[in-house]
């Protein structure tokens, strides 16, 4: 069995299978190995408690990534409502539930192959005083090689932003392991585009950086606002310009 084929095709399939509500675009999935020296630099650039990948998985070998970007309908909706829409919104609840569900019934499969599986839940993962991830999906899927880092800090994959990452770790090697990312980010190809910081309804996002309390309180309120749905501090406002969907 060609094991990253497999795990590819796997996610794909699941990804199709949950698409009635044409929320998706095709999935993008990449391979890290394990002892990479990057995951060690995630220590200090995000938090010297970031979990390592055999904190995850005691023999990991290899982390898996993928990225479920949303469609274009789901973008446009989020683009032309001046709140946060409510598709934002709940898409973003059913991708989160979508995710803990490939990554549980994957690895439910590779267990029943002899493959030791781990993983984090997508979201919600992270110190609320701190607003720090003790394992971060963005920065696991750029060093997995799917994409880089726009000014908005979002990644930028080959499909754009707009979307939803997890991650798996497993106690195999794989036959396909990661490239350096391109980038994606207009702004960062020197065509001064400053959209996302624009975009931001709070003005969280500016030249110097992005002010996480500030964007966090928003997400709060979009919570409270979307009071019928579960948990959905979301808003994704500066992923609804050129590098949304790409």
């Amino acid at each position: 069995m060609n094991l990253g084929q497999f795990i590819k095709g796997f996610i794909e399939k699941r990804v199709k299978e949950a698409n009635y509500l044409g929320y998706y675009r095709g999935p993008l999935v990449g391979f890290a190995k394990a002892d990479s020296p990057l995951f060690n630099t995630l220590k200090a650039v995000i938090s010297k408690d970031h979990y390592l990948p055999v904190d995850i998985l005691p023999r990991a070998k290899t982390v898996i990534s993928f990225f479920i970007p949303f469609s274009k309908s789901v973008v446009t909706e989020n683009l032309k409502e001046k709140f946060v829409s409510k598709t934002w919104a709940e898409s973003y609840i059913f991708t989160n539930r979508l995710i803990e569900d490939i990554c549980k019934k994957l690895s439910q499969t590779l267990k029943m192959e002899g493959i030791e599986a781990n993983w984090v839940e997508p979201t919600h993962n992270f110190d609320t005083e701190r607003l720090l991830s003790r394992w971060s999906h963005k920065h696991i899927a750029y060093i997995a090689g799917l994409g880089s880092f726009g000014r908005h800090q979002m990644l930028i994959t080959r499909r754009g932003a707009a979307g939803r990452l997890g991650s798996i770790v497993i106690n195999r090697e794989v036959n396909s392991y990661a490239n350096s990312p391109n980038i994606f980010c207009l702004h960062k190809m020197c065509q001064n585009c400053d959209y996302c910081i624009r975009a931001c309804p709070v003005s969280a996002l500016t030249n110097e950086g992005l002010d996480k309390k500030r964007c966090y309180q928003f997400l709060l309120k979009v919570d409270k606002y979307f009071s019928d749905l579960e948990l959905s501090d979301v808003c994704g406002k500066c992923l609804t310009g050129p590098c949304g969907i790409l």
